[in-house]
């Protein structure tokens, strides 16, 4: 590993290159915070792969893409005079200062959830409304549900123990259940919603991320069912030629691989 004079080279050395695409490439000289948001959302979903997959020569890749679109951000918002790197840089700084008084200051924390919860009352301080304004309203469902539960977590809202959120979930099984039953497609949705919001929040207890946990899934569910297809072309067959039974084989092969 370099030392931190190296790191810091190595920074100044990508200011540098963003400085000399931005002044000479034509591409590069088109670009717009709005022409990048939707490939900056691209590669941090390239880098959420790469760490599921624990691939860590990749996870390296993708973390220099992730910040080759930050020093570009900063590069053009330092042509209009609104924000340049280091005021990009000072700005986390100044913040993760304030949000760790524990470290930079003389409050006393036992465990990491006396952070989480120091962290949302000191933005209410700072004068946010809501404990929820920081979710993004783009996020993945899945996501959002997960960082809403835990911010209001942070602040004491929340169950006391694992079980009493499992029966929630039981509970919101029967109530989709029932609507299920009567057949109302508007209340069938919204009772699956409230299902999958306490599964997320069943997962956040038993210490889980459930948007890693479904997309280890998916990986799963693509891996089997490409083995399926690899099979059924050997023996000259389309899936629709196949029985369920005759798919069933090479699933339950698929799952011993």
């Amino acid at each position: 590993m370099t030392d931190k004079s190296e790191q810091l080279k190595a920074f100044n050395r990508l200011l540098i290159i963003m400085d000399e695409l931005r002044a000479q490439c034509p591409w590069d000289q088109k670009q717009t915070m709005d022409t990048l948001r939707h490939l900056t959302i691209e590669e941090v979903y390239e880098l959420g792969d790469a760490i599921l997959d624990k691939d860590l020569d990749e996870v390296k890749k993708e973390l220099g893409d992730v910040l080759l679109h930050i020093v570009f951000y900063a590069k053009i918002g330092s042509e209009t005079n609104s924000f340049d790197m280091a005021d990009v840089c000072n700005s986390i700084c100044d913040k993760l200062i304030s949000r760790h008084p524990h470290i930079y200051g003389d409050v006393k924390v036992e465990n990491e959830e006396d952070v989480k919860r120091n962290w949302e009352q000191l933005k209410l301080k700072e004068g946010k409304n809501s404990v929820l304004e920081g979710v993004p309203k783009s996020l993945p469902a899945v996501v959002k549900a997960n960082r809403i539960q835990d911010k209001v977590a942070g602040v004491g809202f929340d169950w006391e123990e694992p079980n009493q959120v499992w029966e929630k979930v039981q509970e919101e099984l029967n109530e989709l259940q029932h609507e299920v039953n009567n057949g109302n497609i508007n209340a069938i949705e919204n009772e699956l919603g409230d299902v999958l919001f306490s599964l997320v929040n069943y997962a956040r207890f038993l210490k889980v991320n459930p948007e890693n946990a479904l997309e280890r899934t998916n990986k799963k569910f693509i891996k089997r069912f490409q083995y399926l297809e690899k099979k059924s072309k050997s023996l000259n067959k389309s899936l629709k030629e196949m029985t369920l039974a005759e798919m069933d084989v090479f699933w339950e092969e698929a799952k011993k691989i």
